[in-house]
């Protein structure tokens, strides 16, 4: 099930600092270190980073890069990313981490926000 939840800068708590409106949606993702590679699934998305659900974050600041198809398409978006945030599960938040695009092709970003109006409108 997809739904969006906006969020705004101006929030209080750690998880609701976003600068973006999110869309959460699950979607797998493959993601890239130097030394490995993974398969997970997302929780939320926004044109600013998203969420990986894991068993086994990586560190802060590790640098990834990633790959995943949004919904309804067949061109995969290519960025990459670094670890900004971990969760460990508290506070009804899955167990993962949160990554921060580096670098997101402005096509990317474009699908990105049209995915989340979509989204909106529909709720």
């Amino acid at each position: 099930m997809t739904k969006v939840s906006i969020e705004t800068e101006g929030s209080s708590s750690g998880a609701d600092r976003r600068r973006f409106e999110r869309a959460e949606v699950v979607v797998q993702i493959e993601y890239s270190t130097v030394d490995d590679l993974f398969s997970e699934f997302t929780r939320d998305i926004n044109e600013g980073g998203l969420f990986i659900e894991t068993e086994d974050p990586l560190a802060l600041g590790t640098t990834v890069d990633l790959q995943f198809l949004l919904p309804g398409s067949s061109d995969p978006i290519k960025a990459a990313a670094e670890i900004v945030r971990l969760s460990d599960g508290s506070g009804g938040e899955p167990v993962g981490m949160a990554v921060e695009f580096d670098s997101l092709p402005a096509d990317a970003r474009k699908r990105i926000n049209e995915l989340i109006r979509s989204m909106r409108s529909r709720s």
